[in-house]
């Protein structure tokens, strides 16, 4: 039987116990899933790319499934090559859902193959974005600490 793969992109600046929790649920509907970090030419990352998948990678050493990598251009095309067949995405609220389903209508028009699975992460963090996590760390660290790995907020408060 052949391995379903699927890939989880997204910029993960800085990664979330929220996009660690979408990552655990897609580990149990797929053989293998890939966190693509890519870049977003509309945001200024705190993060380069080579620290965001260090991050990552020392956050999921329980997960011998998952795969992470660097991605540059279409992630429709990413998928493909590598064979997945689905994109997931987390949706916290339904303010996400106009943008992400605008974007998974896009990819499938350019690939019809792979499908866009959406998953919604636990309540703790339904609220919470790297955003606003960038935003309260600047003035009130303490309180960011529930929200993301610890290697990370580390990392944060050095980079503040």
């Amino acid at each position: 039987m052949k391995k379903k793969s699927a890939i989880y992109p997204g910029t993960f600046d800085p990664v979330t116990n929220g996009h660690l929790d979408v990552l655990r649920r897609a580990c149990e509907l797929f053989d293998e899933v890939v966190v693509a970090v890519a870049q977003n030419a509309g945001k200024t990352p705190m993060f380069d790319p080579e620290t965001r998948v260090r991050l990552i990678r020392e956050n999921i050493t329980d997960l011998p499934n998952v795969k992470v990598c660097y991605i540059d251009g279409l992630t429709v095309d990413f998928a493909k090559n590598l064979g997945a067949v689905a994109i997931i995405r987390g949706l916290r609220a339904v303010s996400d859902f106009e943008f992400e389903f605008q974007m998974a209508q896009m990819n499938r028009f350019l690939d019809s193959q792979i499908e866009t699975i959406f998953l919604m992460p636990s309540h703790k963090y339904f609220y919470t974005s790297s955003t606003i996590i960038k935003q309260v760390c600047m003035y009130s660290p303490e309180r960011v600490k529930e929200f993301v790995p610890t290697n990370v907020l580390e990392l944060m408060l050095k980079n503040k």
